[in-house]
């Protein structure tokens, strides 16, 4: 009796998700609407911390987009030991364009701010210094390769849809065998939390963006009081998209060609990416942490465990659980071009990701929580 009920209630989680979660699941690239006869102004800051390997590539793609408005780009250095402003620098002297960039250093962190918000900040107040009119702000990470039309897009989406902030989730690499493992789940992970229709629905409270891709109206930001109002979010993607749709409108997309840099060439790199903030996302709160670990035992462990050890009706309810969350799972791998035959393993990949929700408590308690890059953060102390 137990064994179905428990079966039962796993299939109409999975119902539920499949039907009623905003058809998160079969999320696509949009078609960009038809390009705004406006050009606003547009400045990039790009907060970059022993980012050598990658912000070349990243300047350069800035460069060379294909936007009829202005463009220029601020990239922040974060107290970088690799390079990382020379490498900016290289790429816009290769493009001829080094008039369009300027290097910022950032100051010492102060108490109260993440490291990326405060070199954001950093970013934003050369730009109120300068006198620059720019009415957009991209916010970009330093290890994204933009496609030569992401910005004009971009600009038409807000323009076209009177939006505040329009963000994309990039394409992340998955070409080694860890990323292969896990990385598609983590988009559709992801997807699951903020599901991108009622993100971009005004009349739902769901809010949410991708810091790697975030184009924003400089008066958006104003209104909310800057960066300094999110100073202490680890998630501070989804903090930003939050305090902007409380009065104005958002919009977050996926894309198939603007893509991300960064590789993860072991398991534990993914593992310390999770466990940097998954606790954060539950508010440092042992009870939801508690009931995490027992919702995504229901949704995920169920299926397998009563499908492949139960019987009777608890063992046919549980595979119909396993068959749709392998049918909610399929679209993912198939845009990451990996086997959808990989859909049923699904409840193993979600293994490791709730262990690294554990771990990401327990480095919290240690005093560890946000640990990035050398630096501890945790409750918005740097």
């Amino acid at each position: 009796m137990i064994a179905a009920a428990l079966a039962a209630l796993s299939l109409a989680i999975w119902l539920y998700l499949l039907f009623a979660r905003g058809g998160f699941w079969r999320e696509r690239p949009r078609s960009a609407p038809t390009t705004s006869q406006r050009r606003p102004s547009v400045v990039a800051v790009i907060p970059a911390r022993d980012e050598a390997a990658t912000i070349g590539e990243t300047v350069a793609s800035l460069l060379g987009q294909r936007y009829a408005g202005s463009l220029r780009l601020i990239v922040v250095d974060d107290h970088s030991r690799d390079g990382t402003a020379a490498a900016a620098r290289a790429a816009a002297r290769a493009l001829a364009a080094e008039d369009r960039l300027t290097i910022v250093g950032a100051a010492p962190l102060p108490a109260g701010w993440t490291g990326k918000l405060w070199a954001v900040a950093e970013g934003l107040r050369h730009l109120d210094e300068s006198g620059e009119p720019a009415e957009l702000v991209l916010l970009t990470d330093a290890d994204i390769a933009h496609h030569r039309d992401n910005l004009g897009e971009l600009v038409a989406r807000v323009e076209g849809g009177g939006l505040d902030l329009a963000s994309l989730m990039v394409k992340l690499h998955c070409g080694l065998f860890a990323e292969r493992c896990l990385i598609p789940a983590f988009v559709f992970f992801f997807a699951k939390l903020y599901p991108f229709a009622w993100v971009n629905d005004g009349g739902r409270r769901t809010a949410g963006a991708a810091g790697g891709c975030m184009l924003v109206r400089r008066a958006a930001l104003a209104r909310i009081g800057g960066i300094a109002s999110i100073r202490g979010a680890l998630i501070d993607d989804c903090a930003l998209a939050q305090r902007i749709k409380a009065g104005g409108r958002i919009w977050l997309g996926l894309s198939a060609e603007t893509r991300s840099l960064r590789r993860y060439e072991r398991l534990g790199d993914i593992w310390r990416m999770i466990a940097r903030t998954a606790y954060t996302q539950l508010g440092y709160s042992p009870l939801l942490l508690a009931g995490t670990v027992l919702g995504l035992a229901v949704t995920y462990l169920v299926p397998p465990v009563l499908t492949l050890a139960g019987s009777g009706i608890a063992a046919l309810l549980a595979g119909a659980a396993w068959l749709a969350m392998s049918i909610a799972f399929a679209p993912t791998l198939r845009f990451y071009r990996q086997p959808v035959l990989v859909a049923p393993l699904l409840p193993l990949i979600a293994t490791f990701y709730l262990a690294a929700t554990i771990d990401s408590a327990r480095r919290h308690w240690q005093g560890r929580g946000g640990e990035w890059k050398g630096r501890v953060q945790q409750r918005g102390q740097a």
